[in-house]
């Protein structure tokens, strides 16, 4: 396995997604509305949640995804990219670059960056729900969009944004909370994503529970590392502001336990996940995946 092998999955991964994308933003009326939520959305992301999501459905199908899991791949790049659109308005991390662009608002102006925040999440429900229509309502499918919203909610990761958010200007005491934190901010939805394809997949709930395991250290690692290169990145590579996180007085792995001790988790957290895919990956593509992400410089 190389990576050449990577780049090759995640280039035909991310066509697939893109395309269908595409297919589900057509443009109506009002095209305002649909001009913003195309702008964040083809803005040049990693479509890394959609990824784990067919990478987890193929490795436990055998079979190349299909609409039976684009869409609510899709659904959850639509749910993260509403995220990001309201994470950068002025109220929250008032940020003026995203993906190496202007953010949302300071193209669109704040009302429609909002509304276009709501539209896309919007929009994720109403594809799940004739996702699960077109599947004749199987129970598989119901259950992954449960846990898609719920991990997307006040239990997941709009609960990870309101810790991060009161806490913002102050110390964090209690490195539980952090870590509360960074679980349900970013960690779960990106364990949402290889839920969601192994439900598609029929897996049992055993080989479920190892996915989202799997999620959830992934996700850390890849949290903690985007602290990591907040602090230590090249602004240009990275697409997005950087030593905010130090000037905002935000929470994070590195504020609280320093670079070496941040790359220390990453490292910890990664190892655990990587355990934990090796049992199921026959293509090496999760390891070098794994790999990438929590090493990455952007």
């Amino acid at each position: 396995m190389n990576s050449s092998r990577l780049a090759e999955y995640l280039k035909y991964a991310q066509e697939k997604v893109d395309r269908h994308l595409d297919r589900l933003l057509e443009k109506r009326s009002p095209e305002i509305i649909y001009e913003a939520m195309r702008y964040s959305v083809f803005a040049g992301g990693k479509r890394l949640r959609p990824i784990l999501c067919l990478l987890s459905y193929e490795t436990l199908s055998d079979k190349e995804a299909d609409e039976s899991v684009l869409d609510i791949a899709c659904a959850i790049e639509l749910i993260h990219t509403y995220s990001l659109i309201h994470d950068d308005l002025p109220a929250m991390d008032n940020d003026v670059l995203r993906r190496g662009k202007p953010t949302n608002h300071v193209v669109f102006g704040e009302a429609i960056a909002i509304l276009a925040g709501d539209a896309l999440l919007n929009k994720a429900a109403e594809i799940c729900f004739e996702w699960i229509l077109k599947n004749n309502a199987n129970i598989n499918f119901i259950k992954a969009a449960r846990y898609l919203f719920k991990a997307s909610g006040t239990e997941g990761m709009i609960g990870g944004q309101v810790i991060d958010v009161v806490n913002s200007g102050k110390e964090i005491e209690d490195g539980s909370l952090l870590y509360e934190m960074h679980l349900k901010k970013t960690s779960m939805l990106i364990q949402a994503a290889c839920v969601c394809g192994a439900y598609v997949a029929g897996a049992n709930q055993q080989i479920i529970s190892q996915f989202e395991e799997y999620g959830k250290y992934l996700g850390l690692a890849f949290q903690i590392r985007d602290d990591i290169l907040d602090i230590i990145g090249d602004s240009e590579k990275i697409g997005k502001s950087t030593g905010k996180d130090a000037i905002e007085k935000k929470n994070t792995f590195v504020t609280y336990y320093g670079v070496e001790k941040a790359q220390e988790y990453v490292r910890s957290f990664s190892q655990k996940a990587l355990k934990i895919i090796e049992r199921y990956d026959k293509t090496g593509i999760f390891i070098e995946l794994t790999d990438y992400l929590i090493n990455r410089e952007k």
